[in-house]
């Protein structure tokens, strides 16, 4: 079994290998370019996102720098995606993410992982996990998601959280490590900022835009 065969199937490989660092160094010369367009170069950071991205739907925007370990060759979109400055997304296994999913400034999405025997992580030996991000997520600003994690959807991942384990759908979650502290409700209905009062005479006007 090849190397590369080896990270495909989530197994203990070495990444330093020419059988992949050739391909991937290929996705990063993309992922350089799309960093380096100019605030007006709107359309032609369209077709790069596209050409970068595993797959990549409708009305997404990222916001340079964006990293990625493979230029985001194993990271596949939804629609309208939105990332603020500094997406990371260690893509060495896939990360899937739903649509109108939000990333704050400086998110890290990480899939790959090294064995915790010093003996083989010395050698640089590394194994991957993909993470999977549902519909309508919004992930706070500093967040790490770790691999082989699953967000659900509408959930809510508080800035600077360090997510290790599942969090499920509809829900608020925070903290080191993040935890559920409550389930979206309706009181989240009434009030937008603690006691704060959305004025819902004016949302119509927002909530009927396709966007």
């Amino acid at each position: 079994m090849t190397e590369a065969e080896r990270m495909e199937k989530g197994m203990i490989y070495d990444a330093t290998v020419n059988e992949i660092m050739d391909i991937q160094n290929q996705y990063l010369e993309v992922m350089y370019d799309f960093n380096a367009t100019r605030p007006s170069q709107i359309e032609e950071r369209e077709r790069l996102m596209k050409k970068m991205l595993g797959s990549c739907g409708d009305h997404c925007y990222i916001e340079p720098p964006f990293h990625a370990n493979w230029g985001g060759k194993h990271v596949f979109f939804g629609e309208a995606v939105y990332a603020n400055f500094n997406l990371t997304m260690v893509d060495d296994a896939n990360i899937y993410v739903g649509d109108k999913v939000m990333f704050g400034p400086n998110v890290v999405i990480a899939t790959a992982n090294h064995p915790i025997l010093p003996e083989l992580r010395a050698k640089g030996l590394q194994y991957n996990k993909e993470v999977r991000i549902g519909n309508n997520v919004w992930i706070g600003a500093g967040a790490v998601v770790v691999p082989g994690v699953t967000i659900g959807d509408n959930a809510v991942i508080g800035a600077g959280s360090i997510v290790v384990k599942d969090v499920p759908a509809n829900c608020v979650a925070v903290g080191n490590p993040c935890r559920v502290i409550r389930e979206v409700s309706e009181r989240d209905r009434v009030y937008f900022y603690r006691d704060e009062k959305i004025d819902w005479e004016n949302m119509e006007r927002y909530l009927k835009n396709d966007k």
